[in-house]
């Protein structure tokens, strides 16, 4: 028991391997395959469905019907509105509305803006990308995708309407009425 026998030439049931008997236990030897994986090859495969919903579906454009309408006529101006949030007013609304402007009929390419800023949004708020990937759904669903990030953007108190700067201001609005007047002031 426990020894390796190899079938006469004429016989080949195992392809040229040594045939084990039974009742030997068989061991492994070597390295473990993961070993041998890239950095960041386990992180890189997780499956792209950990994260919160979105708070509202890619298709229900109707619980915004100002939005759904304005972004069907003007796309350009919905991906402004929301660039400008998603960038804390580093780009300003116009200035996003011009780029994807610029790129839709030049090289059909707006999509290529459209998903990064669908990915900063999954990224800052960990969201789910869902139903598809952020790129396809730019792709297929442009409209549909804007209106989806507008009212996530809105949902979470950033409603990209107002800009950066509004929120700013609504935002400080808020703190001067919750904060206590300050008894060191002079009258």
């Amino acid at each position: 028991m426990g020894r390796v026998t190899t079938p006469p030439p004429g016989e080949n049931p195992n392809n040229g391997f040594p045939a084990q008997q039974t009742g030997s236990p068989i061991k492994q030897a070597g390295v473990p395959v993961s070993q041998f994986a890239p950095p960041n090859y386990h992180q890189a495969n997780v499956n792209l469905s950990i994260g919160t919903p979105w708070r509202t579906g890619l298709f229900d454009c109707q619980e915004d019907q100002t939005n759904a309408v304005m972004t069907a006529i003007l796309p350009c101006l919905t991906f402004g509105q929301i660039s400008e949030v998603m960038d804390e007013g580093e780009m300003t609304c116009p200035l996003g509305s011009f780029i994807y402007l610029l790129m839709m009929p030049a090289l059909c390419s707006q999509w290529v803006m459209g998903s990064k800023y669908r990915e900063k949004i999954r990224r800052r708020f960990n969201l789910v990308e869902a139903p598809y990937s952020d790129c396809i759904t730019h792709v297929f669903c442009s409209c549909c995708a804007l209106c989806q990030e507008y009212r996530e953007l809105k949902a979470r108190n950033l409603d990209p309407s107002l800009g950066w700067n509004g929120i700013l201001a609504q935002r400080q609005g808020q703190y001067e009425i919750e904060a206590p007047p300050n008894q060191y002031m002079s009258k």
